[in-house]
């Protein structure tokens, strides 16, 4: 009985530590409010930092810029590939995310300009890009609500040698 005991009390407590650092990395991100923003479902990962959602409009996450891939206007750039396979990993096909607007809503390709949510878990995919090394900040005023947030997560990248800060 007092093994069952000691057993029960270690997955509780594995369990503790586990959830603790699920909602710290959760906390850390802004918070969202509930009806603040737009959900629909990701059709399609176009590259780094660019998504296709239901309904097929395009969107650019903003206040990031990944590498390009090739493509008929452009020429790979260092670590696109890695980049666009990362945005994939983070919010595949199917997957819910809170589309969150600045002050400009499209770009002058007509794109919807926006900050990313994944609903699962509220993951911040923008900052997320930036902190692992698979995105630099972009500064497009007026969408800069986070300009100062996603500078400090790249020098943060940079200096940790993350991503393509390494490989580039």
């Amino acid at each position: 009985m007092r093994r069952v005991l000691v057993i029960i009390g270690a997955a509780i407590l594995i369990g503790s530590i586990l959830a603790l650092s699920i909602v710290g990395s959760v906390a850390a991100e802004p918070a969202v409010a509930r009806s603040d923003g737009r959900e629909i479902g990701v059709a399609d990962v176009v590259d780094g930092d660019t998504i296709r959602v239901d309904g097929d409009a395009l969107v650019r996450l903003i206040g990031i810029d990944t590498p390009e891939v090739s493509g008929p206007y452009r020429d790979e750039e260092c670590f696109g590939r890695e980049a666009s396979r990362r945005t994939t990993a983070l919010i595949p096909r199917g997957t819910k995310v809170r589309l969150v607007f600045d002050v400009e809503h499209r770009d002058r390709y007509d794109r919807l300009l926006a900050y990313v949510y994944r609903v699962s878990d509220g993951l911040f995919v923008n900052a997320s890009l930036v902190r692992d090394g698979y995105a630099g900040a972009l500064t497009v005023p007026p969408n800069v609500r986070y300009a100062d947030r996603f500078r400090r997560l790249q020098r943060e990248a940079r200096d940790g040698q993350r991503g393509l800060w390494k490989a580039c």
